[in-house]
């Protein structure tokens, strides 16, 4: 549900269309999607938290291919939990994503197309975003559940001593998000 200043505003719903895109994103949708729009993704999106991050870019520092192809994906800050019998994943929740701003802005600078987590970004990180015409998506903190059903499939890539922090390639249908920083860095959390 909406919420402009705590009450609930139905004119805002009725106005509201969750956009459908499929990943990879082409740059110029991105550039035009703007924030507090609602967005279902489907197709092949990367878990990956703070200690993911750091191996990738020590990995690349060290002249080595990174396990996942940077340019063009999107990376999902999330540690799912397991997977109960029948199902490709457990809860996986979002990730608050200031404990990625330091490893940010040179995976978007290689070509990340949009990153999905919770929780406004630092300065650096909206130059970054607003510099290679990606995008910050939000998803609801909380809704690790009913999140995973839009998870089809779930294969460890990379990383798997770190647990739930490993990375994982999800496929994706109609995965629910909300455009938070958009391409010219209008950003909820500063509204």
């Amino acid at each position: 549900m909406y919420i402009t200043k705590g009450i609930a505003n139905s004119t805002m719903l009725e106005n509201i269309a969750e956009k459908k895109l499929t990943l990879p994103i082409d740059r110029n949708i991105l550039k035009n999607l703007r924030a507090g729009e609602s967005v279902l993704l489907s197709g092949v999106i990367y878990t990956a938290r703070d200690a993911a991050h750091k191996r990738i870019l020590e990995t690349i520092a060290a002249g080595i291919e990174p396990p996942i192809k940077i340019k063009d994906a999107v990376i999902y800050y999330a540690g799912p939990t397991p997977a109960r019998d029948g199902y490709p994943i457990g809860s996986v929740g979002p990730t608050t994503s200031y404990r990625m701003d330091t490893y940010t802005p040179e995976l978007l600078d290689m070509g990340l197309a949009a990153m999905i987590g919770k929780g406004d970004r630092n300065s650096d990180v909206v130059d970054a975003i607003i510099r290679n015409g990606a995008v910050y998506f939000a998803a609801i903190g909380g809704t690790g559940a009913l999140i995973a059903k839009s998870v089809k499939s779930s294969e460890l890539i990379a990383y798997p001593e770190l647990g739930a922090e490993a990375i994982r390639k999800l496929v994706v249908e109609d995965f629910p998000v909300t455009v938070a920083i958009d391409a010219l860095g209008n950003n909820l959390y500063t509204k």
